[in-house]
């Protein structure tokens, strides 16, 4: 029991977990014919939408764009659920921004008071939060655009050069 153990505990270290969750899905993505322009988009869209200032609603938004641009859903959301912890991070510097943009009174908050305020009432956090997170929904649209070209510039040209590379060679049938 203790080898079998440490086999997998070796296994997991030599291959860690972003190659194994992300790294290795996009190769297999490449395999199957998917172009590098494709999965950059997925990704390009995942990130952006998975970082939109509004709690519980990036799956659906993900799977929306999925199907309006005809991207790979496993792909875009497996990027959504990765970024989820950008999109908490994220969440008070758009607060604070959209406070900035619309001139708008400081709302001394914190991701635990938003979090506490959606478990007592979700109503309640609804109407406290409205406002502040209107602004920042205004800031996310006016920086997505940028960030999705950005992205997808970047992560185009790097899977381009992966897809040439003999990584993703498909092996010959014997």
């Amino acid at each position: 029991m203790m080898v079998e153990t440490n086999t997998i505990e070796a296994n997991l270290t030599e291959e860690g977990f972003f190659q194994r969750r992300l790294i290795r899905p996009v190769i297999e993505l490449l395999r199957q014919g998917v172009t590098p322009e494709k999965i950059a988009l997925s990704i390009a869209f995942g990130v952006t939408l998975g970082v939109v200032p509004v709690l519980g609603t990036t799956t659906a938004l993900c799977a929306i764009a999925a199907l309006a641009f005809r991207l790979n859903l496993p792909a875009i959301q497996v990027v959504n659920y990765f970024v989820y912890p950008l999109q908490i991070a994220l969440l008070i510097p758009f607060f604070r921004l959209g406070e900035k943009l619309f001139g708008a009174q400081h709302l001394p908050l914190s991701v635990p008071q938003i979090y506490a305020m959606i478990h007592a009432s979700m109503t309640g956090a609804i109407r406290a939060l409205w406002t502040t997170t209107w602004h920042a929904i205004v800031v996310w649209c006016l920086l997505a655009p940028v960030a999705v070209i950005f992205l997808y510039l970047v992560l185009a040209a790097l899977l381009r050069r992966v897809a040439r590379r003999k990584l993703v060679s498909v092996p010959e049938a014997a």
